[in-house]
């Protein structure tokens, strides 16, 4: 773990422009890409059940990262948030607070993740985890292998991996890097 967090955009920046908090979640976004050079991004699926307005703001925000993914080449992964849940405590019903005690317990930390977004994000990145672990030992195939390399950061080309959405599966050779933002 090299870095976690939750961003809070103030009220006053809300209310500047509509998409000023989304502009902001870009910007964040763009700078820990450059700063961590990750191969993956885990994200958890937009949950449905929802209040309609609730779902619309975060599928707008889900929106963002895949841009600012697809502009850096790096692969995103949905994991549906039972399974993040089930991936990290056993179960698929935890609550906020089950989940930061047990990503502290898991990651030997020694202070509770605040806030708990933060820790669901970190979670997220332990499910990715835990499935790449998996498809490596079982010799799973890499839903990957016929992703071109991304380009060079900074560079116009558009010859990077496919601008799509992986459900699950693994990243490119070695250890992954993952960014994990809620």
């Amino acid at each position: 773990m090299l870095h976690y967090g939750a961003l809070k955009v103030a009220a006053k920046r809300q209310k500047e422009c509509a998409g000023a908090a989304l502009q902001d979640v870009h910007a964040l976004l763009c700078r820990l890409i450059e700063e961590f050079s990750p191969d993956a991004m885990a994200l958890e699926s937009v949950f449905t059940a929802l209040n309609m307005g609730t779902a619309l703001r975060l599928a707008e925000v889900r929106g963002v990262i895949l841009l600012a993914a697809a502009q850096n080449g790096v692969l995103v992964y949905s994991y549906a948030p039972r399974e993040v849940k089930a991936s990290v405590t056993g179960h698929g019903h935890a609550d906020k607070r089950q989940m930061q005690l047990m990503i502290r317990a898991l990651r030997s930390m020694r202070e509770t993740p605040e806030p708990s977004d933060a820790a669901d994000a970190l979670a997220v990145a332990l499910c990715h985890l835990q499935a790449e672990q998996v498809r490596r030992r079982f010799a799973l195939p890499d839903l990957n292998s016929s992703a071109k390399p991304r380009a060079p950061r900074g560079t116009a080309d558009s010859s990077g991996p496919p601008n799509e959405i992986r459900h699950g599966g693994a990243t490119r050779g070695g250890l992954p890097r993952i960014v994990s933002m809620r």
